[in-house]
């Protein structure tokens, strides 16, 4: 550039020719092209004038994908539209001149928030007060809250991506950071603590039980008792789960202490759905009476009948097993059963004892008068496997498990996103039915008279 004579140099006005003649706009207004600005706010501060401009041919020209980044940054317009009008009501309007201002602008420094599941570089605008003392912006605090960044995290994972791949399971709505591996790790360890302890934590004192569940579950190398309870209703509740080196009466007294502390009533009778574990019975007797209501899993009891048999019997003494449980009534079902125990001493006296052991408990369902539909759904502890089932499903991808807390989180996570897809019980209806032979009311209020257990 030439100064014209008589004039001093102007280092500003140089640049600006520069660009004039380049036929380009200054950097300022070409790093602003095609952005929004606030405009202005009412005087009650409850309406943002937002403007925007939009350049349709570019727009026109990809439809579709266009709308999405405009949508965007009309998001993150009024981010910074939120976060100007906090610092407004703070600070006074721009440029007025305020006696006795209890604070003043300090410029802004680089900050991000979160947006579709990543972070977003966000400016952070400054605020000090009259001493100097810099001044928390609120809303910048809420749109820096990770809780949303967990919650996305969360329900990825729970659905099968894994922290490797989870910035390519992201929407490429905008640019962000913090979606690398470790990130995510640090997400989901943080959000599947505080879902565990949701889990253990939830009070059993509103839950109108007429069904407990109670199985000892493998899960990735530990052994997990859980605890999964029907209510008057035909739906389902995870109860608990306590981690254990096998199904010993103290892990499982352990698990039903806790249950306890949490509301569930020992005064009232449940019909207890168990394996032949002696350890779950010594435990559930313990802590609720000598005189529970118990009905064998009949899966377990047939698992464990085919292992004292050779292969070539397993279909025919199924066969057996199955058509005297689905027999409609109680005399019925415990002669046919008695028929199949005589038909096992002529196979195996060792199978003829198992089914002997357990005779009467696996038609405890029977002698109640419970219905053929309700029977199916709770003549088993198959309710916990299936809910494990889905529960392995989600941690396919976990390939090295730590410890057993690791484990237990994973299995406490998952375990609550199962539980709010769960259906009714089929039969449910007929539940009255049960809570009258158990002596319960189906109108009956829980009260809070829980029982120490050591």
């Amino acid at each position: 550039m030439v100064c014209k004579p008589g004039r001093p140099f102007c280092r500003r006005a140089a640049v600006q020719e520069v660009y004039k003649n380049s036929g380009s706009e200054s950097r300022r207004k070409e790093g602003r092209r095609g952005k929004g600005r606030l405009v202005s706010f009412d005087a009650s501060g409850e309406m943002a004038t937002v403007h925007m401009a939009f350049p349709m041919a570019d727009l026109l020209a990809n439809l579709q994908r266009g709308l999405v980044d405009y949508a965007v940054e009309a998001g993150l317009l009024l981010a910074r539209a939120c976060l100007d009008e906090e610092v407004e009501k703070v600070v006074g309007p721009r440029y007025a001149h305020v006696p006795g201002r209890p604070a003043n602008r300090w410029g802004s420094e680089d900050g991000y928030m979160v947006f579709a599941g990543r972070k977003v570089p966000l400016p952070r605008p400054r605020v000090r007060d009259a001493a100097g003392r810099e001044v928390a912006l609120e809303r910048y605090r809420l749109l820096q809250s990770e809780r949303g960044l967990q919650e996305d995290v969360a329900r990825r994972v729970l659905c099968g991506v894994s922290a490797r791949d989870y910035s390519k399971a992201l929407d490429a709505f905008c640019e962000g950071y913090g979606v690398d591996k470790s990130s995510v790790s640090r997400h989901w360890k943080a959000v599947s603590a505080a879902r565990l302890r949701e889990l253990l934590g939830r009070p059993l004192g509103e839950l109108n039980l007429a069904v407990v569940l109670v199985d000892g579950i493998r899960f990735q190398g530990y052994l997990f008792v859980v605890a999964l309870g029907v209510d008057s209703g035909g739906r389902k509740h995870i109860l608990g789960l306590w981690e254990g080196a096998t199904e010993n009466a103290t892990v499982c007294k352990m698990l039903l202490g806790d249950l306890v502390a949490r509301g569930l009533r020992v005064d009232r009778r449940y019909l207890w759905v168990i394996d032949g574990s002696k350890a779950l019975r010594k435990g559930i007797e313990e802590v609720f009476g000598a005189d529970v209501v118990v009905q064998r899993c009949q899966v377990h009891k047939e698992r464990n009948i085919l292992e004292h048999l050779p292969r070539k019997h397993h279909a025919t003494v199924r066969m057996k097993l199955r058509a005297a449980w689905g027999m409609k009534d109680y005399p019925e079902a415990k002669a046919a059963l008695g028929r199949v125990v005589e038909h096992l001493r002529s196979l195996s006296e060792g199978a003829a004892k198992s089914l002997q052991e357990a005779f009467e408990e696996t038609l405890t369902l029977h002698r109640l008068g419970i219905c053929e539909e309700l029977r199916k759904s709770i003549q088993s502890t198959n309710g916990i496997e299936n809910c494990f089932s889905v529960t392995r499903k989600g941690c396919r991808n976990v390939k090295r498990w730590r410890s057993g807390e690791m484990a237990w989180r994973w299995a406490g996570s998952v375990l609550l996103d199962v539980e709010a897809r769960f259906h009714r019980v089929r039969g449910y209806r007929d539940l009255g039915l049960l809570l009258a032979a158990l002596g319960q009311r189906p109108d009956e209020k829980p009260l809070d008279n829980r029982k120490e257990v050591a």
